[in-house]
């Protein structure tokens, strides 16, 4: 799942959230809630939960049962901020397990990790550099 911060909103922060997991965990149980209810969220907290996310790329990895997928994709589609910041969810990616989850993963964030040296050129700082192998690494020991 991709995270796109959408400027082209009203309303838009200056300074934009930063994409944590507890922040999107957060919004989507929230519109779990509104859009499913009470038993709706209960019954899907569960198994629900956010695995990984990137700040650099705003990719994230989503878990949930096979029972609730469709459930928490729709309420997924359905999130329109993340706090007082306008989003837009892109799933990138649909996968029975987490070892093929991981590896979808690794390619799209190293992908744009390679865009978004592009794009800073020379600005890219080592700090943001480490940051983005961490990143890396964390994909790869994703356990269930």
């Amino acid at each position: 799942m991709e995270v796109f911060l959408d400027p082209n909103k009203e309303n838009v922060v200056d300074d934009p959230i930063v994409i944590t997991q507890f922040n999107i965990s957060k919004a989507i149980k929230e519109s779990i809630l509104v859009n499913f209810g009470e038993c709706g969220l209960a019954s899907s907290l569960g198994s629900f939960q956010v695995k990984y996310v990137n700040p650099i790329t705003k990719l994230c990895v989503i878990r949930a049962s096979r029972e609730d997928y469709q459930k928490i994709w729709s309420a997924i589609t359905m999130v329109r901020s993340i706090g007082n910041c306008p989003v837009l969810f892109n799933l990138l990616d649909l996968s029975g397990s987490i070892k093929a989850c991981k590896n979808a993963a690794l390619k799209c964030d190293e992908l744009k990790f390679e865009q978004y040296k592009l794009m800073v050129g020379a600005r890219l700082s080592a700090d943001v550099t480490q940051q983005m192998q961490n990143c890396l690494e964390k994909i790869k020991i994703l356990e269930h």
